[in-house]
């Protein structure tokens, strides 16, 4: 059963979906599975460059059936093609693996402290202006990173897609996004899996007749501007992760699994392109 177009969240005249399905590391049959996901009712498929999987993203939209004015395809430059020229030639090269004529939202993977910011949002503004996109938004920024961005771009940014679950507050940083009417995205929701077996989280799961996944997924989405895209390697994960919509958590159980974010563990760290995370207060 297809969500109701209730669910999706607005952002300067975006009407993002609130939950997606995330494509990093499909082992197999990712063609399969996207179709699946697509048909099970799934209407925002999230993708980048860094991932590998556009190619297999686009054969899934096809295979799956439905138009494509019906989806939202989101993908992302990754921070090697900073600069204005590669990053733009990035987002073509995605437009061409992926086999389409646009995205419905194009992203900053992570951010490049080697490359002024306003270069790199500039070319941002730039592809959305020139067509390859009909929106655009930054991933793994900090509170100073998306201030600047807000400040430089010349257009209007609609969502910062980061790490965000139970066990890891962001509470600074959903309070700037929502003043800046843009929405967080939340990757790795279940924290990879370590949430699942949470004795707050089986114990909410049991009083209303779903997993512990799906009681993660409700606590991120019933938070005003947040979506998320969780990623599931089998088809009944695909079809669970999706069945959100028809329960809610009370105030008193959204507190009990907020009370969990003092545990602070975060999953995506790399080394190698992590910027210095905001400490965040509990």
């Amino acid at each position: 059963m297809l969500p109701p177009k209730a669910f999706t969240i607005p952002a300067h005249g975006a009407a993002m979906p609130a939950i997606g399905f995330g494509t990093m590391l499909l082992p197999q049959r990712p063609v399969e599975l996207v179709a699946h996901a697509i048909k099970s009712g799934y209407r925002l498929i999230d993708t980048a460059r860094k991932y590998g999987t556009e190619e297999r993203v686009g054969e899934g939209i096809r295979a799956s059936g439905i138009a494509r004015n019906e989806l939202w395809v989101t993908t992302k430059v990754t921070e090697e093609n900073a600069r204005e020229a590669d990053f733009l030639k990035s987002a073509e090269t995605s437009l061409k693996t992926l086999g389409l004529d646009y995205v419905d939202l194009l992203l900053v993977h992570w951010p490049q402290p080697n490359v002024p910011l306003k270069e790199t949002l500039g070319a941002l503004a730039k592809a959305k202006r020139s067509g390859l996109t009909r929106y655009i938004g930054v991933s793994n920024y900090t509170l100073a990173m998306l201030e600047e961005a807000v400040r430089v771009c010349p257009e209007p940014l609609i969502t910062n897609q980061l790490e965000y679950h139970a066990y890891l507050p962001q509470d600074r940083m959903l309070a700037a996004l929502r003043g800046y009417g843009m929405i967080l995205t939340a990757y790795c929701p279940v924290a990879r899996g370590q949430l699942l077996d949470d004795p707050v989280i089986k114990d909410v799961a049991k009083a209303h007749g779903k997993t512990a996944a799906q009681v993660c997924l409700r606590w991120l989405i019933q938070q005003p501007m947040v979506s998320a895209v969780p990623r599931a390697l089998e088809e009944a994960h695909i079809e669970e992760n999706l069945d959100v919509f028809d329960f809610t958590l009370s105030d008193d159980e959204m507190k009990k699994i907020s009370a969990l974010r003092s545990k602070r563990v975060r999953i995506a760290d790399p080394p190698e392109r992590a910027p210095k995370w905001d400490v965040e207060p509990v």
